[in-house]
């Protein structure tokens, strides 16, 4: 794509000063909060947030205890490694502790040694790769309508599943196409598509291939390593297939912004090369040398080279659950953290006993996860403060997104204790962890030629409000009549309030066509100022109807919706005239 895929902002490492938000309220007291005691205590110690020992993980497996003998190496990645990897000096931050080497999933099977090379490979994952042609055929939360064309490959080929971007899939109603390397056509349907991380999945009939049988990718985001050599095979600049090299250089960087109210990726790493991509590669593997994808394109800087990817883990799982016909659960706090590094911890006032436990537990990771806002009226609102450093979970240490989510995840609907470093003092606290599907849309209704949904997560978190009310995804003639274009919240219509969709349809239904009623909003760049205005009905030549999202198929589902009451027939009047004196 081309406005979501580019990062507005290259430097998306943000300053300290935006990080921390309220940094002055850290060494206030908890009594000031007017937290209950219920929900959050104050602890005795530091240790009693890990509940004893620490356990410290089994350092990985080097090169030649794995005993692959047979594998060359050339001396520029001999030089490479020795700068990433200085003996007992420094340790690169990785996906994971498995062995770089392990014979498992670098694509060596039954031990099989040999010399890899980029051409056999590439030949192969090229009957992988997609070009992906789709429309968006109604404005709906953070997309507008229109085409566009993106990049997919498919992860399982007997059950027609491709990988792609969730801005590609797109949450909004689309009809999309996919290319094949031999031109053949076939027709996709949106499955899955995350909440919140930038990845979905598209389905096709494999029986629709005729001419060529597809190949799946592969998996694997416990390769990505700094240093490592990787190809990005996708449809970039609008290109069939082009095949940019690259190197990864980074395994966490913060998550790319692409702008204020549009979609943005948050709660996660992202991986960065300089392999230069831009519109039409979101949706690209990412391919080490042995054919498996290591991570997932998804955007990148317009002031340089860089390229942002998206890592596979919580990727792979959701695919586990969707080829099982299951759904995927999502849990939130409603809460945005970041990963800071020690040094900044400790201006924040972390204990060193803390940070020498996690040293020690977790030798490779640079730093920990710190709050840095919390929505309103969420789960996380007065439990939670910006700047507080997650220490623990249910009494088990966390270090960074993946192990946070993968707890949130499993806990929907119940509550999870969390040990948090404020100030100079633990405390540990019980969050109810939401289902984030009740805060991410799934239906719209079409009045007027406008469409309005049920303001999203991804909206709420960018502006700073709570994941409430009617959103203006597009306005047509009825909601503009009012001045309510997209990017309002409608709070009233007539004197009915509309916290929800089902109280916007009921408030229309009482309504009379051709009337006029007044209409109180409010706009996201200015949320506490209310505007009243009057709108004009007329669903003449639009009617009304509510769509609805199948959250199995992914189809969406329509129904119309009790129209607002005929207007008055016109009766003729009669009017006598005076007669004006001679």
């Amino acid at each position: 794509m081309n406005a979501e895929e580019t990062s507005r902002s290259s430097d998306a490492d943000r300053p300290n000063a935006q990080r921390m938000r309220s940094d002055s309220n850290i060494d206030q007291p908890p009594e000031s909060t007017g937290i209950s005691s219920q929900r959050i205590r104050r602890l005795s110690s530091p240790s009693a947030l890990l509940h004893g020992e620490v356990r410290v993980r089994r350092a990985s497996l080097k090169y030649a205890e794995a005993g692959l003998t047979g594998r060359r190496r050339s001396l520029a990645y001999a030089d490479l490694m020795a700068v990433f990897y200085p003996p007992n000096v420094m340790s690169q931050p990785t996906v994971t502790e498995t062995p770089f080497e392990s014979a498992e999933w670098e694509g060596v099977a039954d031990m099989e040694v040999g010399v890899a090379n980029w051409e056999p490979m590439l030949e192969k994952a090229i009957k992988s790769v997609v070009s992906i042609k789709a429309q968006c055929v109604r404005s709906f939360d953070t997309e507008t309508s229109g085409t566009y064309n993106a990049t997919g490959f498919v992860v399982d080929a007997e059950a027609g599943l491709i990988l792609s971007n969730r801005h590609v899939v797109n949450p909004a109603p689309v009809v999309a196409q996919a290319i094949f390397s031999n031109y053949e056509e076939v027709e996709l349907q949106a499955v899955y598509r995350d909440p919140v991380h930038d990845f979905g999945f598209f389905r096709f009939d494999p029986a629709r291939l005729r001419f060529m049988q597809a190949e799946s990718i592969r998996l694997a985001p416990q390769k990505a390593k700094v240093g490592m050599e990787i190809r990005v095979v996708g449809n970039d600049a609008g290109e069939k297939l082009s095949i940019l090299a690259g190197t990864l250089a980074r395994l966490d960087r913060a998550a790319p912004e692409y702008g204020v109210g549009e979609y943005n990726d948050f709660n996660t790493f992202y991986l960065q090369a300089a392999s230069g991509t831009s519109g039409g590669s979101s949706g690209s593997p990412v391919l080490d040398i042995y054919g498996d994808a290591v991570a997932l394109n998804a955007g990148g800087s317009t002031r340089a080279a860089s390229s942002f990817y998206l890592p596979l883990s919580r990727v792979k799982r959701a695919l586990d659950l969707i080829r099982r016909g299951e759904c995927v659960p999502r849990g939130t706090i409603q809460a945005e953290f970041e990963h800071l590094p020690y040094d900044e911890l400790r201006r924040l006032g972390l204990d060193m006993s803390i940070e020498t436990k996690m040293r020690e537990a977790f030798p490779a990771s640079q730093g920990m996860l710190a709050v840095r806002t919390v929505l309103p009226q969420g789960p996380a609102d007065g439990s939670l403060r910006s700047g507080d450093i997650v220490v623990s979970i249910d009494k088990q240490p966390v270090i960074d997104f993946v192990g946070f989510e993968a707890r949130a995840d499993s806990a929907i609907g119940a509550d999870l204790r969390v040990g948090v470093w404020r100030g100079d003092k633990a405390y540990e606290t019980c969050v109810r962890v939401q289902d984030m599907d009740a805060i991410t849309p799934h239906r719209y209704i079409e009045v007027g030629g406008g469409v309005v949904n049920s303001l999203s997560y991804q909206v709420a978190r960018s502006y700073g409000i709570p994941a409430a009310g009617v959103y203006v995804a597009s306005s047509g003639h009825v909601l503009s009549s009012a001045g309510a274009w997209r990017g309002t919240v409608i709070q009233t219509v007539g004197s009915t309030p509309t916290p929800d969709l089902d109280s916007f349809a009921r408030a229309f239904a009482v309504l009379s066509e051709g009337s006029r009623v007044p209409v109180r909003f409010f706009t996201l760049e200015q949320p506490h100022r209310q505007k009243v205005a009057i709108m004009s009905v007329d669903t003449h030549w639009h009617a009304l109807r509510m769509a609805t999202r199948d959250m199995h198929t992914g189809s969406w589902i329509y129904g119309d919706l009790p129209p607002p009451t005929p207007a008055r027939a016109i009766e003729p009047q009669t009017a006598a005239v005076g007669r004006l004196p001679p």
